[in-house]
């Protein structure tokens, strides 16, 4: 039996160096980043008292990666992806200095996040871009798992220790420990990783395409294709749209929402593990339909009021489903997509995916405001099984035509 029929294991890939430096380096990413956006919002409200532009501090970060997606992602097959990685560690290491030690006003603390927040979908990508070279086959697959857990037990992590670094530390302390969480990233990248080449350099010449063009041209290339453009929504949609129903989980629990988020989490990791652990390459694969199906079915039973527990179980189960579905479209999008633009791809894949989650949450507002939050997540899960459905051949054979 061959390592793709029966499936590579965690073992296999934390036997690569090169991944573990990126888990590594990942998870100092993810904890760092937790820590930076809760400091800056600590920082704003202490300067200003104002809880709106503390909330809008903290979600800055986020919104740059529309405008990065849209206009900067061939960076990442331009650059070689080490020197890209190290240059990203070394702008949050400027920015949170900056932001601790130079008395910048709140709008231009914002400003400067938001500039150097559009690269990030970047940095990104050529991480992403990388794995599958380092990885190839199921191995890939798993250790794209292994990041998913690590984001969401680095973000839990982050905040706990950002909240216990402010208590002892302040705003100013906090945003210095992320510079040095940052520093240390950026030293693993350097002297872990080696120097592979650019995926596209040859575009990187004056005679080619500047990056914003370059950019622009291959989003429209790969949004043309109906097989790249069918998996691109594969990932978008149904987890999209769970994650929108999240977002009512404080309008309907009040105090108690953070219990269901938590299990969210535990959702996350449980999906990831499970399904990369005990299900073969192939099994995923024939899943990832049932599984964008499924994920939209546990939300119908919101329809029923359920308690705290109930609620809990339901996003885990919607939660856990939805990941394990993404898991089995990994490799159809890696042979779906040019080799040569694989990081714009991937960035754009992440890109859409966290706009279209914040979207999600707006619709699932605005059909909360128009009937309850309960109904509202049923709606949701009701758009999700619709989806999934309408995706069916991309979910079912990677929208691979019959040969």
């Amino acid at each position: 039996m061959t390592t793709q029929e029966r499936g590579a294991t965690y073992t296999e890939v934390f036997a690569n160096r090169e991944f573990r430096v990126l888990f590594g380096s990942f998870t100092l990413l993810v904890a760092g980043d937790q820590v930076k956006m809760l400091a800056l919002s600590a920082l704003v409200y202490a300067r200003t008292g104002s809880p709106g532009l503390s909330a809008a501090a903290y979600l800055v970060g986020f919104l740059p990666y529309i405008v990065g997606g849209t206009f900067l992602l061939s960076l990442a097959d331009r650059i070689r992806p080490r020197a890209l990685m190290v240059a990203g560690e070394l702008v949050r290491v400027v920015t949170c200095l900056l932001l601790a030690f130079t008395g910048l006003p709140v709008w231009a603390m914002l400003l400067l996040v938001l500039a150097t927040g559009l690269f990030s979908p970047v940095f990104g990508a050529a991480r992403s871009a990388l794995l599958p070279d380092l990885l190839p086959g199921d191995a890939f697959v798993l250790a794209r798992s292994v990041l998913n857990v690590t984001a969401a037990g680095a973000q839990i992590g982050g905040l706990a220790a950002g909240g216990a670094i402010l208590a002892f530390a302040g705003p100013t302390g906090a945003l210095a420990v992320t510079a040095v969480l940052s520093a240390l990233a950026a030293v693993v990248l350097r002297y872990g990783l080696p120097d592979f080449p650019a995926r596209n350099a040859e575009n990187a010449t004056p005679k080619g395409d500047g990056p914003v063009r370059e950019t622009l041209r291959v989003n429209r290339a790969l949004l043309a294709d109906p097989r790249v453009r069918g998996l691109l929504l594969a990932q978008w949609l149904p987890i999209s749209l769970v994650v929108g129903a999240e977002a009512m989980m404080v309008p309907y629990l009040g105090n108690a929402a953070g219990f269901a988020l938590a299990a969210a989490s535990v959702g996350l990791a449980a999906g990831n593990f499970v399904v990369g652990r005990f299900v073969s390459p192939v099994g995923r694969e024939r899943l990832a339909f049932p599984f964008a199906v499924v994920s939209g079915v546990p939300l119908l039973a919101f329809a029923a009021r359920p308690g705290l527990a109930g609620a809990a179980l339901i996003v885990l189960l919607a939660t856990a489903a939805s990941t394990a579905c993404q898991l089995g479209l990994q490799r159809w999008f890696v042979d779906a997509v040019p080799e040569a633009v694989r990081g714009q791809a991937f960035g754009l894949a992440s890109a859409g995916m966290m706009t279209g989650q914040a979207l999600g949450g707006a619709l699932v507002g605005v059909a909360a405001e128009l009937t309850s939050p309960h109904m509202a997540i049923v709606l949701t899960g009701a758009a999700t099984v619709v989806s999934a459905l309408a995706l069916h051949r991309s979910l079912r054979a990677g929208g691979q035509r019959p040969a």
